[in-house]
């Protein structure tokens, strides 16, 4: 039963971070073909990093809270936040120090 629960949380954490690689390869492929797109090795890292860990919060959020509606509130409110993060790193919308402009 161990080895189960242990391969199901393995195949997981696989899953999320091979979604976190195909969402990071769609800037990696448009800098190829256009000058508009232009990420450092520093913003492939950082954009991992938010992708993954927000893949893991909300498989924490899925394991351990129990009513259903509760976790669709809580997995939006993760997926909001990890927008706004996003868009303040890249254009500054609220204008703190970690913003990209």
């Amino acid at each position: 039963m161990r080895y189960k629960k242990m391969n199901l949380q393995n195949k997981k954490l696989a899953i999320i971070i091979i979604i976190s690689v195909i969402i990071l390869l769609i800037p990696l492929i448009a800098m190829q073909f256009t000058e508009e797109v232009n990420w450092t090795f520093f913003d492939f890292i950082i954009a991992g990093i938010l992708l993954i860990g927000t893949g893991l919060i909300c498989e924490l959020t899925i394991r351990k809270v129990k009513k259903k509606r509760h976790r669709i509130i809580l997995i939006v409110v993760i997926i909001v936040v990890l927008f706004l993060f996003w868009a303040e790193l890249a254009v500054g919308i609220f204008g703190s120090p970690f913003s990209g402009n």
